[in-house]
């Protein structure tokens, strides 16, 4: 009764927060999507490692629902922690979620039904013109659904922009206010923004921009299909596809990460308060967001050669703030503190770890001579199994244990204790052997293995099966307590 009742008090004390029913849910779809990739990304690589028989066209439709899916969840449950948390600071209106939500599901059913129905298999990044030129394996009108699926998931996320936007501007006057400008510049303001204000403006800001890019391309990319003579110059388009896909994937966890600024404090006793240097960090996190995507074009030759150098200038700077605004305040904040474990903290910490552990081997990949031998390699999925798995991931079901925690300190017994630490040990060995596979120059996107990899790939496959099960035992405790919560 413990656990029901702090639920229930827990929703009670946020009975006012928009939308909190809706993010519950969003939560709980997040979870039950990630098993359901994960199972895919095991398929994959016990096929990789010839222990799974599979047709190649199937690995590709697969590898496209597994990365469009990934991105997408995170995407939602990064909403679900930020909507949460800033409706603590601003009014926002819970019919704007709710739209959200079923724009979101009406896209995710668009691009299943395009990739397993129309056998669209060209990966999450769409790159233009190759929906148009599938050489025979998918019709047009696969491709032209995939597409229109991802506009409904961009328009959902416009639209959860554009209420959160409008709800800080409305609390605050501008946009500047909830960045804390006035404190970055000045040394001080009256009305200043919590952190979780200023993280949410900083996303709405770069996220929006890309998604309006995002929406772009893909309308031009969804003419081009019925009317060929509609055409985008090719490196346009791919500049555009990755501004949007780098920036999209990356708001994912700035958004996460509210959940550490807002819950951490309740177990150390000391509030995360909005410094200079934290207004100075995220306000370069914004620029920097929207500079640094051309790391992803260093092999493109024809690209102008200060592009590349600045996507591996602000490669190198884009982990500092990282690093110092939270890794290295977390762990101010966690010094002498008398932290009391549980689920939720140690999931919030260790989200932070493997955010700053998958921001090495970006760094390291966005050196241009490192790039040319190790961007097409396992190194890339390493990195962003690490970004996204151990750290955005992490923070999203930390945020679940907190959501449905005891009224008194649980600690971490029993299944909650094995669940996380076969999540992390199964989630940090997935991310490494693809690390180990691109050291070795394996390269990624491939259906078919030589037998030379096969060793990498079976034990990527024995890490992937045990973060599953934590990852069942994570959701699992998550949506008991919710049912129980529901029968009070």
């Amino acid at each position: 009764m413990a656990n029901v009742s702090a639920l229930v008090d827990r929703s009670t004390a946020v009975g006012a927060k928009p939308a909190l029913t809706a993010v519950k849910l969003s939560m709980g779809l997040g979870g039950l999507a990630l098993v359901l990739l994960m199972l895919l990304g095991l398929c994959m690589r016990l096929a990789q490692g010839g222990l799974l028989s599979m047709e190649p066209e199937l690995f590709y439709e697969i590898m496209t629902a597994h990365g469009a899916g990934m991105v997408g969840i995170a995407a939602l449950t990064g909403a679900g922690i930020m909507w949460f948390f800033l409706a603590r600071h601003v009014q926002l209106t819970a019919a704007v979620y709710w739209l959200m939500l079923c724009c979101f599901l009406l896209g995710v059913a668009l691009v299943l039904g395009a990739i397993f129905v129309g056998r669209f298999a060209g990966a999450w990044t769409f790159l233009y013109p190759l929906p148009a030129h599938s050489g025979g394996v998918w019709e047009t009108g696969a491709a032209a659904v995939f597409l229109a699926g991802l506009l409904s998931i961009g328009t959902a996320f416009l639209l959860f922009y554009l209420e959160t936007g409008r709800a800080i501007i409305a609390r605050y006057g501008n946009l500047s206010q909830a960045l804390a400008w006035p404190l970055l510049l000045r040394g001080s303001q009256d009305d200043a923004p919590p952190p979780a204000v200023v993280a949410s403006a900083a996303v709405i800001v770069f996220n929006g921009i890309g998604i309006v890019v995002g929406a772009a391309v893909l309308a031009i990319s969804l003419i081009n299909l019925y009317a060929p003579s509609f055409t985008i110059d090719p490196l346009l388009a791919k500049n555009m596809i990755y501004f949007f896909g780098h920036v999209f994937i990356n708001a994912t966890i700035y958004m996460a990460v509210i959940a550490v600024y807002e819950i951490i404090p309740e177990y150390t006793g000391r509030p995360w308060k909005t410094s200079r240097t934290f207004a100075a960090a995220w306000s370069a996190i914004m620029l920097m967001v929207l500079a640094v995507y051309p790391h992803h074009l260093l092999q493109d030759t024809v690209m102008p050669g200060w592009a590349l150098a600045i996507g591996q200038v602000v490669s190198y700077a884009a982990g500092l703030p990282v690093i110092v605004v939270t890794a290295f305040s977390l762990l101010v904040y966690l010094t002498r503190s008398g932290m009391r474990w549980d689920l939720a903290s140690a999931l919030l910490v260790t989200g932070v770890f493997g955010w700053t552990a998958g921001v090495m081997p970006a760094i390291v990949d966005a050196v241009i001579v490192v790039n040319r031998v190790m961007h097409n390699t396992l190194w890339v999925p390493g990195h962003f199994h690490f970004y996204l798995l151990i750290g955005e991931m992490a923070m999203a079901f930390g945020f679940m244990a907190w959501l449905t925690r005891a009224d008194v300190p649980e600690g971490l017994p029993g299944a909650s204790y094995w669940g996380f630490l076969a999540y992390l040990i199964g989630g940090t060995g997935v991310a490494v052997t693809f690390l180990i596979g691109g050291a070795m120059s394996v390269p990624r996107r491939w259906a078919v293995h030589v037998p030379e990899w096969f060793m990498q790939d079976r034990a990527a496959a024995f890490f992937a099966l045990i973060s599953i099960i934590g990852t069942i035992v994570l959701l699992g405790r998550y949506l008991a307590r919710l049912a129980a919560a529901a029968k009070a």
